[in-house]
């Protein structure tokens, strides 16, 4: 990563003490307090709205869940889906997505729907207790300032990609 000894350890001294000048750190309190510093020692619902086939594979991807990320339900409005259940996760009726959210304690909405559907489910997610949105829809959404939104754009990385791979063939 072409950082030096010394830069780690200012990076670390931002959120507190984690070694001892001379001795080092201790790898498991460090791998530990890095881990409260990103939430990651607590559990957060999550939701999939579009259970195609991106929406299936987030949902099973297993590391999610080993690190405290746990999808509750899958929402679509194919009636060949709703009904059936991807990674274990029954799919529901995307009409039934409010209610859902009232009943049901959810930190995080993952769209994984198509452009034309976004606004009308971000509607609903800005009325809900949602906190944030993993958004892979190809539209940037505008929510109340409560809901923390990431935005995945994977023609973007593709496109860096491209570029990395066109800078490295002109050197």
């Amino acid at each position: 990563m072409n950082v030096t000894a010394s830069q780690i350890r200012q990076d670390f001294n931002n959120f507190g003490g984690f070694g001892q000048q001379g001795y080092g750190y201790n790898i498991a309190y460090l791998r530990e307090e890095i881990g409260k510093i990103l939430g990651l020692n607590h559990e957060h619902n999550m939701i999939l709205i579009g259970s195609g086939h991106l929406g299936s594979a987030l949902i099973n991807y297993m590391k999610f869940r080993t690190r405290g990320f746990l999808f509750k339900a899958a929402f679509d409005c194919n009636p060949d889906l709703v009904g059936t259940t991807v990674g274990g996760i029954e799919i529901h009726d995307v009409n039934e997505l409010e209610s859902y959210l009232r009943e049901n304690s959810i930190d995080i909405a993952v769209l994984t729907l198509p452009r034309e559907a976004v606004l009308k489910v971000t509607e609903v997610l800005a009325r809900s207790n949602i906190r944030a949105i993993w958004n892979f829809a190809h539209l940037d959404l505008d929510v109340p300032d409560t809901i923390t939104v990431e935005n995945v754009h994977l023609s973007d990385s593709l496109m860096k990609l491209s570029y990395n791979i066109h800078r490295g063939e002109q050197e």
